[in-house]
Formats: C-alpha cells, structure tokens, sequence
C-alpha cells in the first residue's frame, strides 16, 4: 500500500511540474504577441500622422500659390508665366509646388493647356507634392500628390 501511496505523490508533482512549464509557454507567447503588435502599431500610429500632415500641408501651400498668384499678377507685367515653388518644412517634409496658367491665345503670348470651354478661360493649374525626405522618421516614403484647378 505504502508503495501506490508513494507513486501518486510523485505523479501529482510530475503533472503540477508540467503544468507549470505549459503555462509558462501560454504567457510567453501571449507577451511576444503583445509586443509584436504594439510595434506595429506605433509605426502604422507614425505613418498616419506623417500621411495626415502631408495632406494639411498640401492644402496649405496651395493657399500659398494663391497667395503668390495674387502677388505675381498685381507686380508683374507677365502673370502668365509658369512658376515653381520648392520649400522644407521642419527638415521633415519636402513641398514642390507647380502652376500652369489656362488662357484662350490674346491674353497670354505662351498657351501652356488647351481651353476646351470658355469657362476654363483664366484658369491654373495647381499641382502640389508633399513628401516625407527624413528616412528616420519613416523608413517608407510617405508622398502626397494633389492637383487642382482654380479660377483666377
């Protein structure tokens, strides 16, 4: 008797043991996953925000065009002529800036679209591209490209 006594307490320690080491693989298996996924979290948290200031700022620089499209029609004698405004912001951003002016021939010596409508008539072209320069910020590029069309 003493000896059936004396297995079941050995394979009572056996089987708590095994236990043991089984729930020590399930938690670190639940943290490796956990930390896994914050990783990549925090890097799809930093390419959203650095995609959503893209699209803030290329809607900033085209009121910045605007602004320089007023200024060049009021100071110049030629307000046709194309122009190209490159700038950095923070070292972060690199913002190219790109007007193309719209006019039936008469207005302007040089005709840089075809005018299809008389609507179209004094017309530019905005195209502004905003992209991430800083690799260590991001290690993927992050680039925003916005085109519009506003009458002057």
């Amino acid at each position: 008797m003493q000896r059936k006594n004396y297995s079941l307490k050995h394979s009572r320690s056996a089987m708590a043991m095994i236990m043991a080491i089984m729930v020590i693989v399930i938690i670190g298996t639940i943290m490796a996953l956990s930390l896994a996924m914050t990783a990549q979290t925090s890097k799809q948290t930093t390419k959203l925000y650095l995609y959503e200031q893209s699209v803030l700022l290329a809607q900033a620089a085209t009121e910045y065009a605007l602004l320089q499209i007023a200024d060049i029609q009021q100071n110049s004698s030629n307000a046709c002529t194309p122009a190209t405004f490159n700038f950095t912001q923070d070292t972060i951003y690199d913002i190219n800036i790109s007007i193309e002016y719209i006019y039936t021939a008469g207005v302007c010596t040089d005709q840089f679209a075809t005018v299809q409508t008389p609507e179209q008539n004094g017309s530019a072209l905005i195209d502004v591209a905003v992209s991430v320069t800083d690799s260590t910020v991001t290690s993927e590029p992050i680039r925003y490209f916005q085109r519009t069309l506003q009458k002057l």
